[in-house]
């Protein structure tokens, strides 16, 4: 059975409010997704206005072009749709000659299309382990069956948290041992074998965690975080605004770092101080926004000192 496709972005109205977007801005959406965010980034622009769209998934590219299309304003902002991954942020705006921007957005989610999308990326079907946004590079099937034991649990228990990890790494070597694990159903029987009985029996799905740390190794995802982070702080323009929407433990860590080397560095401050929360109302609506944290960074006015981004670069690599 096919999960059905469908998406609805988290803190939609917070993230227009904190964002602020002028008709004239340039604006960077780093994760297109569902093309939510995107829709309401374009309807804030005008004529005068410039947005770059970014996303690793084609499908997700795709889905923001038809978003573009059918905004019928004679005075729409110029898009710039780009099929990459956002750790190479820096590179995509000097191709497109675009020194600066004014707002920029991350939304660190995984759409209800990716995970309809028979790649690995949900335990509910049974699928291909693959679990890569884009057409190419290292799958979770290949982690799973070329890492030794003790780098499995590593990775599991380092990109989820899972308690359980070394006995999960146990039970997968052991399976492996007798058959390949190359789809979602046998890495699920295998972390089912490697966990208690009481373990499997709660309201959150025993192989949430693993699955979590695989997707996260499987596309680095950690590691181009910090570089897209980096990018886009080292791009903003002075008064600019930068809103991320994180929604696990990990990668908060990493934006929260990141935000507060920032400010240390001199470059801004945060506004708010604190996480913006999705509402009662919105998590009653959308059971993913339960955990999403909107932070929100705005640049300094005043000219930088000299070399302050590449020293900014330098500290957010070691966030």
């Amino acid at each position: 059975m096919t999960m059905e496709a469908r998406h609805e972005s988290v803190l939609m109205k917070e993230v227009l409010k904190a964002l602020s977007v002028s008709p004239g801005d340039t604006v960077v959406d780093a994760t297109l997704g569902g093309a939510g965010h995107f829709k309401g980034l374009c309807a804030a622009l005008g004529g005068d206005g410039i947005i770059v769209g970014i996303d690793a998934d084609p499908a997700a590219v795709e889905r923001a072009r038809e978003a573009y299309a059918s905004d019928r304003r004679p005075e729409r902002p110029v898009a710039h749709l780009v099929n990459d991954n956002f750790r190479n942020l820096a590179h995509i705006l000097e191709r497109l000659g675009i020194g600066q921007v004014d707002k920029a957005l991350f939304d660190l989610g995984w759409s209800g299309y990716q995970i309809s999308a028979p790649r690995g990326f949900s335990f509910q079907n049974d699928e291909p382990l693959l679990m890569t946004y884009g057409e190419s590079g290292e799958t979770a099937a290949d982690i799973v069956n070329g890492s030794s034991e003790e780098e499995l649990a590593d990775i599991i228990f380092t990109y989820g948290e899972e308690r359980f990890s070394r006995p999960i790494a146990r039970a997968i070597v052991a399976a492996r041992a007798k058959e390949r694990i190359l789809t979602t159903g046998s890495l699920v029987a295998a972390i089912e074998a490697g966990v208690p009985a009481w373990y499997r029996q709660r309201k959150i799905h025993p192989a949430t965690k693993t699955f979590q740390a695989l997707r996260i190794a499987a596309n680095d995802e950690l590691g181009a975080l910090r570089e897209g982070l980096a990018a886009a702080l080292a791009a903003l323009a002075p008064g600019g605004r930068l809103a991320v929407i994180s929604f696990h433990s990990i990668e908060d860590r990493i934006v929260k770092n990141a935000l507060r080397d920032a400010v240390q560095a001199g470059f801004g401050a945060l506004d708010p101080k604190k996480p913006i929360v999705p509402s009662r109302a919105e998590i009653a609506r959308n059971r993913r926004a339960r955990s999403a944290k909107l932070r929100v960074f705005e640049r300094e006015v005043s000219v930088p000192r000299p070399n302050l981004a590449d020293s900014l670069r330098s500290a957010l690599s070691y966030a």
